[in-house]
């Protein structure tokens, strides 16, 4: 398995699927995984023309990107060439002098699918930013229908990437009812599937997974190592709103645009665990060699195309190296994927425990970017990682143990949680204090704003003590339910000198997965830390 080249990502599923025993087969999925392929933003912001994105198209299938997974060639802004009397899209004269059918068409007739772009408001992020007239009075804002039955209908696109510049930055709309509205257009008018991509620059609010198949987290990406660190930064606590075919999208690629090797390792590879959309921007056509090796690695790809479709998550954080975790091929099987990151100037030492892992005895090592089967390991997964650089293996343990014992509320599910920079808006915030480095802040006061972990795994169920460790404060109230069960917590520490507190309650769990909240509905929650389980 380990040395066989996956063809696609067809081909990558029936692989997998095939060569694993039938007690351990890949589980199937009825989702999409995330978007591969390429984008023309990052080098040639609005300067494009027919014949460019023709020969993009062209290269993704002559340097093999194509059979590697590769499918999308998507068209950013700069095609625009205003509107007509009637309100019609019409393309950009000179850049696209033939329309922008022939381009889909061309596009399809290589294999591959067609991307668009477009804003949530009147005006372009071109038009703002590049000083390009023709990008104003194109957005999508008062002509949803008709520029979706242009797009997908006439044209023939199989995905938009809708940004917010004129509607955000120019006019204050609210992003959940721009959106929704776009979401509602597409549907109307279009009876296929379109892929839609919401670019905000930050995590919209969990609304986005019921409208889109992916979501910006973060500014626009530059090649540079700030711009990497500070994206993977943005998504390492945000795993609970990835799944089931939606995705955090990290923007995207800057591979063979002058990162170091090693921080390409580090950029692709996290792109690759965390399931973010994979959109080349570079030249396809003069990528360097060694960067388009990376781009075609197999056994990176396979866990960004993984069927469960999971985000690594962080499970293990110690001064500044991380360890990234994520099921692969089945869930709670005793094979995981598992990234060493070391984003910080110096050495960083990993001595990370299997049990942190959810692994245990024997473990087998597989080299991921290198390609290369290590020696098995049996207590502790220990490497050293020179600055800005990355490790990523496949473990395949003896056992699979029940679970971390340790739930970090960094792992939450915030029903109320967007990035968007709203006062006493409930975030993960870095406390040293917390065991993992990270607390839920602003957590209560409205029936809606709770914590929940909905995968908290018990091989038999029965009695257990549940440990909550929080920061005190005044008039803090918090409720604990599990499976629906809630115990009211009526005597917690008040003093904020105490540092973290901790209040321990019996609980019931049932074999297999169960549902733990933890909420105040009329009164701040205090800000929480953790739990613990641990079986009576």
């Amino acid at each position: 398995m380990n040395n066989l080249f996956f063809r696609g990502r067809k081909n990558l599923r029936v692989f997998l699927f095939a060569c694993l025993p039938l007690a351990v087969a890949a589980e199937k999925n009825s989702f999409d995984p995330p978007v591969m392929g390429w984008s023309s933003w990052n080098t040639y912001r609005i300067n494009i023309n027919e014949e460019l994105i023709k020969r993009q198209a062209d290269a993704m299938v002559e340097r093999g990107l194509k059979a590697a997974g590769y499918r999308y060639v998507n068209v950013d802004d700069g095609f625009f060439g205003g509107r007509d009397g009637s309100g019609r899209l019409h393309t950009h004269p000179e850049r696209f002098p033939n329309g922008l059918k022939v381009v889909a068409d061309y596009i399809h007739s290589r294999g591959l699918k067609a991307g668009i772009y477009s804003d949530a408001g009147s005006n372009t992020c071109g038009s703002i930013w590049d000083g390009d007239p023709n990008g104003i009075d194109v957005g999508l804002y008062g002509h949803e229908a008709q520029d979706a039955d242009l797009f997908f209908n006439e044209w023939g696109f199989d995905f938009i990437k809708i940004d917010y510049c004129g509607a955000g930055q120019e006019l204050a709309l609210e992003e959940r009812k721009r959106y929704t509205e776009i979401r509602r257009a597409v549907d109307s008018v279009c009876p296929r599937k379109i892929a839609l991509n919401i670019c905000r620059w930050a995590f919209p609010g969990t609304w986005a997974k019921g409208l889109a198949d992916s979501w910006r987290i973060s500014r626009d990406i530059t090649p540079s190592w700030e711009s990497v660190k500070h994206i993977v930064g943005k998504n390492l606590y945000l795993s609970a709103y990835a799944g089931g075919g939606h995705y955090n999208d990290m923007d995207m690629l800057e591979i063979g645009r002058g990162l170091k090797p090693e921080e390409e390792e580090v950029h692709f590879g996290l792109w690759c665990i965390m399931s973010s959309p994979l959109l080349i921007g570079c030249d396809l056509t003069t990528v360097p060699e060694a960067s388009l090796t990376l781009l075609k690695n197999e056994e990176l790809i396979a866990l960004n195309q993984d069927p469960l479709g999971l985000q690594a998550y962080v499970a293990w954080h110690e001064g500044e190296g991380y360890a990234l975790v994520k099921d692969i091929e089945r869930k709670r099987g005793k094979m995981r994927a598992v990234a060493l990151y070391n984003p910080s100037d110096t050495l960083c030492r990993f001595s990370v425990p299997l049990s942190c892992l959810e692994l245990e005895g024997r473990t087998g090592v597989r080299d991921l970017i290198r390609r290369r089967t290590e020696k098995s390991i049996r207590d502790t997964l220990s490497c050293v990682l020179p600055p800005h650089s990355v490790r990523i293996f496949r473990l395949e343990a003896e056992k699979r143990l029940e679970g971390p014992g340790r739930y970090e509320a960094e792992w939450a599910y915030l029903p109320c949680f967007n990035d968007l920079g709203k006062p006493k808006n409930v975030a993960y915030a870095p406390d040293g204090r917390a065991s993992g480095g990270m607390i839920v802040r602003y957590l209560g006061g409205t029936p809606e704003n709770y914590a929940e972990w909905s995968e908290v795994y018990s091989e038999t169920g029965g009695d257990y003590e549940m440990t909550v460790r929080y920061v005190p404060g005044k008039y803090r109230k918090l409720i604990v339910e599990v499976n629906g069960e809630a115990t009211p917590l009526r005597t917690l520490e008040t003093d904020a000198s105490a540092g973290i507190a901790s209040v321990t309650l019996p609980v019931r769990l049932k074999a297999g997965y169960n549902t733990v909240r933890l909420s105040s509905p009329y009164c701040w929650a205090p800000d929480i830390d953790c739990f613990t389980l641990e079986k009576r």
